[in-house]
């Protein structure tokens, strides 16, 4: 029997999710969780073989999810389910320790068989992403110059990013001014959003 632990903060999405493991005979749901921070904690509880993590939750995301199951339950593998996909997750999702990913319009067949074939060791990726994820390229942001991106998205000045993330202004400014020439942007909102779509933040 797969023990299965699903994360996912849409209740109907969740439910549903459950509902359609529950039908195979050798998978068990053995937690739902609608938070990136009760992840753990109910791994911890249940020991599941497999847990199928949403990118986007409250809280922590998925991605730091799956790098804390890692670390501390390595004998659990991950599966990432998103409704965006974006190039940037899968390979994000891979260095977290991801060993499968898949977008939630997949047929349901694509999703149990995405359980079984990374409970059996293997590793699944929608070929699309897979595809796309390839055709872009890797994050060209370093990880501060992400979390000054991420930060600057919400509007706040240079003074409110650089308080937030106990920085100096200026490094704010090298920050933001690396990350546009990165992206190609010509502000630092287009900024923003050109590394949201593509999955980089």
């Amino acid at each position: 029997m797969i023990k299965v632990l699903l994360a996912d903060d849409q209740t109907l999405v969740r439910g549903a999710l459950a509902a359609m493991l529950g039908l195979e005979p050798d998978i068990e749901v053995v937690a739902e969780v609608g938070t990136g921070d009760d992840v753990l904690p109910a791994a911890r509880r249940t020991h599941p073989d497999v847990a199928l993590l949403d990118v986007q939750m409250p809280g922590k995301d998925g991605l730091a999810a799956a790098a804390e199951l890692r670390a501390e339950m390595p004998g659990c593998k991950v599966v990432m389910c998103t409704t965006f996909g974006r190039p940037g997750y899968l390979s994000r999702a891979l260095a977290a320790g991801a060993a499968g990913f898949v977008v939630k319009d997949a047929p349901p067949e694509q999703l149990v068989d995405a359980v079984r074939r990374v409970h059996a060791g293997l590793r699944v990726v929608d070929p699309t992403l897979a595809a796309e994820s390839l055709a872009t390229g890797t994050s060209p942001l370093t990880a501060r110059e992400r979390d000054v991106l991420a930060e600057s998205s919400d509007g706040g000045t240079i003074a409110d990013i650089a308080k937030s993330l106990h920085l100096s202004e200026g490094t704010v400014r090298n920050h933001l001014s690396a990350a546009i020439g990165k992206t190609g942007a010509r502000t630092r909102a287009e900024a923003a959003r050109l590394a949201e779509e593509r999955g980089w933040l």
